[in-house]
């Protein structure tokens, strides 16, 4: 009866633990190569990130080095692999292309950028058929997710973007 019980309190627990939400891991690893069209550089980057628990924001930090080109912007873009989309999220800006007020100052050709997005920072895209609303977290996650999602940054060599990565959740990091 006591192992029964036992079993019982054993697969309640597990049963309400499993519907809890946990933080998720995000990925990007930024190169030429993955550029629309390729770019050669010698460039490389990395987005590591986690959605918050309750998907309200994004804590992030954006890093890269070795730009052959000024950097003049760094963005979240939604679009699959091989497809340019929309930018939805500012991640540093210049004074050749200023973002939205507040967004960091990109470095030259290389840097580290932190910060936690919030609704707040989403902007609608650039593309209207894309159908993305400013303050929309909640699309863009869900994009994120389902690995259509991609960092960029440009410089002004490369305008439409010298390294790029598709971001993805990385369960278990």
């Amino acid at each position: 009866m006591l192992a029964r019980f036992t079993f019982v309190l054993v697969a309640l627990f597990l049963s309400v633990g499993a519907g809890v939400a946990q933080a998720e891991p995000i990925r990007a690893t930024l190169a030429g190569w993955q550029e629309v069209p390729v770019v050669s550089t010698v460039a490389t980057g990395e987005l590591n990130g986690t959605i918050a628990a309750d998907d309200l924001s994004i804590d992030f930090e954006l890093t890269y080095s070795g730009l052959q080109g000024v950097v003049t912007q760094a963005h979240i873009h939604v679009a699959q692999r091989s497809v340019n989309g929309s930018i939805v999220i500012w991640l540093c800006q210049s004074a050749t292309n200023p973002g939205p007020v507040g967004t960091p100052t990109c470095t030259p050709g290389s840097g580290t950028f932190t910060g936690t997005i919030t609704s707040a920072n989403v902007i609608a895209g650039s593309t209207t058929s894309q159908q993305l609303t400013a303050g929309d977290l909640a699309e863009v996650i869900r994009a994120i997710r389902a690995r259509a999602a991609y960092v960029n940054v440009h410089t002004d060599l490369s305008t439409s973007g010298e390294i790029r990565g598709q971001i993805r959740p990385t369960p278990g990091n």
